[in-house]
């Protein structure tokens, strides 16, 4: 089972179900009913394994590649010696094949049955991890298609709590983990794998750019992430005043501008960009407590 915990980098999916979580959370002002916030972790678990695990599948070959001359220790919610099952052989193309299957019909049907739209956003997210898989050699604005694709669940969630949301709140969700997503997650992840991506001519911002270029985008990427928080509250039901926007911005700034200007100054220890990584990847669950906390106390 482990092998398919790795395939489907469980321990980061798990943290990433912070994200769709705090958005629906935030839009709706109270905790969904028990059979409706049940069928929602069930689908927003299932997409999420699916949608990783669809990574490996389509990536295997380059990631064979990849890590021929050896892989890297990882970052910590990623540091499994597990990593990459497909690509070193530990699970056959049949087995994630069938596993990615399983948990993608699940996430199908559960999407069905909260909303139709929802079953839509997951197709589209499934199609678009394909291209940025596909687009690894071609170009690094594969990180644009990363950004839409980890807004897919956050944008899913609100849809399951509201069938007729605003598309200009919607928006505003968005951008906020489009920023997070670009700047707290995909560069920080290449920059770490830049040994490995160089052996077969990969497309990154970090090796197209040079790595204080790639920082400075990390800067301005996490600055953005921080400052469309601060509008977040109007997408709530609930007051959210000056106490929230605090609270929100202190972990904006430990979780992502801290360890990203870190990166910035001192580009040249590698190790700086896992640590954003880890610390961009707990800053959706800081969220999910800090609005759960005003849902509350409300």
């Amino acid at each position: 089972m482990k092998r398919y915990l790795a395939l489907s980098r469980t321990t980061h999916a798990v943290l990433d179900i912070a994200c769709p979580g705090f958005c629906a959370l935030l839009w709706l002002g109270r905790f969904p009913e028990w059979p409706v916030l049940l069928l929602a972790l069930l689908t927003v678990f299932a997409a999420y394994t699916a949608i990783y695990t669809l990574n490996d599948l389509v990536g295997m070959a380059g990631d064979r590649e990849k890590f021929a001359g050896g892989i890297n220790a990882g970052y910590s919610v990623e540091a499994s010696e597990l990593r990459y099952p497909l690509a070193r052989n530990a699970l056959s193309l049949r087995e994630g094949v069938l596993w990615f299957a399983a948990w993608f019909a699940i996430a199908l049907l559960g999407a069905y049955l909260l909303n139709v739209a929802i079953l839509i956003i997951l197709i589209a997210a499934a199609i678009l991890e394909v291209i940025y898989c596909l687009l690894f050699k071609v170009t690094y604005l594969r990180v644009l298609v990363s950004g839409l694709v980890k807004s897919s669940g956050p944008v899913a969630a609100i849809f399951a709590v509201d069938h007729q949301p605003s598309l200009y709140l919607l928006l505003l969700v968005f951008a906020w983990v489009f920023f997070w997503e670009i700047g707290g997650q995909n560069i920080p992840a290449d920059w770490n794998d830049t040994v490995e991506d160089r052996r077969v001519n990969a497309k990154t911002i970090p090796i197209q750019f040079g790595f204080r270029k790639a920082g400075l985008i990390v800067v301005v990427a996490l600055s953005l992430t921080v400052v469309t928080s601060m509008f977040l509250p109007v997408v709530s039901p609930v007051p959210l005043g000056w106490p929230y926007m605090l609270a929100s911005a202190a972990v904006g700034f430990m979780l992502l501008l801290k360890p990203g200007y870190q990166l910035f100054k001192q580009y040249q220890e590698g190790r700086l960009a896992a640590k954003l990584f880890d610390h961009a990847s707990y800053y959706p669950l800081a969220q999910l407590a800090i609005i759960a906390i005003f849902v509350l106390l409300s």
